[in-house]
């Protein structure tokens, strides 16, 4: 027999799966369409060659898989913050968005993206920590000081730049590297070093009045002509993490995990079970109690960050497209 727990998510995942099949947006044709692309979890509609309809989906990916189970609410969450600090932050770096007609749909202009993302870290945690401990005290031609615990805080961010794979696993690469390929040249290198950390730096000022730790993030840059514009999601929690303030100094000098919001969390669920992504691993079962409490932390992560209550909001196919629809006519204008 079901708990009261169990029975509401069980009839929460129903309904989420008769939205899903509804709300299956590679089905529609916009106007003016000229491409559409399929990413980990997002559907990425390419309009005139000139902008971009990107709907953040509720499919969840670790360790560059998409696992088999999407989590309700999770694209709304990510594209509601991620609007929310792409307005906070336009008079460091222009931006790619536009306006945002639905929760989890943003129109933005389309850019030509640099083949790197710019990981930046304020703390030894996560991939840097696992480097870390297993005795390599390099990451991306950055040295990692001695001595340091896990979620120490750097002395100043490092920039940890991974190139960016479509299917599979970004690789980490060096400053010199992306340099000496050719990836990108060293003067465009530099400019989105400055604007990385002036980034970073604006996102920690409003994790810290929000009671939080901006410890590691990454960006994703493009360009229109000479301009370099700031493109996709940034500060959530698919691309960010964080940690409570409260209480950090003292779980640090007990030896103590850090409270987080973050997907890592959804990482160490994985490991725990036996998942890191490799071959002949297999994903483990992703139960209506455990999509549950994926949706709520990332509902969780959404107040606390952006200091608003989480609003759920479903819309059937035929509302996606005539609204989608309407704001590409004004964006034409």
């Amino acid at each position: 027999m079901f708990t009261n727990l169990s029975f509401l998510l069980s009839i929460n995942t129903l309904i989420f799966a008769i939205q899903k099949k509804q709300l299956n947006t590679g089905d529609m044709n916009l106007p003016g369409q000229t491409n559409f692309y399929k990413g980990k979890v997002r559907d990425v509609y390419t309009i005139a060659d000139k902008y971009m309809v990107m709907i953040v989906s509720d499919r969840i990916s670790a360790f560059d898989v998409v696992l088999p189970r999407p989590i309700p609410y999770k694209g709304q969450v990510l594209n509601q913050i991620a609007a929310q600090f792409l307005d906070a932050t336009r008079d460091i770096v222009p931006n790619w968005k536009i306006s945002m007609p639905l929760p989890n749909t943003t129109i933005g202009y389309k850019c030509e993206p640099y083949p790197v993302e710019m990981v930046v870290r304020g703390n030894l945690t996560g991939h840097a920590w696992r480097t870390y401990k297993s005795g390599q005290s390099e990451l991306c031609g950055v040295t990692m000081p001695d001595g340091m615990k896990e979620n120490d805080f750097f002395e100043k961010p490092i920039l940890t730049p991974t190139t960016k794979a479509h299917v599979g696993h970004d690789e980490d690469i060096s400053r010199e590297e992306i340099i000496s390929s050719g990836l990108i040249s060293e003067k465009e290198y530099e400019q989105l070093e400055r604007y990385t950390l002036a980034l970073f730096e604006r996102g920690r000022e409003i994790a810290k009045g929000r009671g939080l730790i901006l410890v590691d993030t990454k960006y994703e840059f493009g360009k229109i002509g000479d301009t370099i514009y700031l493109i996709d999601e940034i500060h959530t929690p698919d691309s960010s993490r964080y940690f409570y303030m409260e209480g950090y100094e003292d779980r640090q000098r007990n030896g103590e995990q850090q409270k987080q919001l973050s997907k890592e969390f959804v990482r160490e669920w994985l490991m725990d079970n036996g998942f890191q992504g490799k071959e002949g691993q297999q994903i483990p079962e992703i139960t209506d109690e455990i999509a549950g409490q994926i949706s709520e932390r990332y509902i969780e992560l959404y107040e606390v960050v952006t200091g608003k209550t989480f609003q759920k909001q479903d819309m059937n196919f035929n509302e996606v497209e005539s609204k989608i629809i309407a704001a590409l006519e004004e964006v034409n204008k």
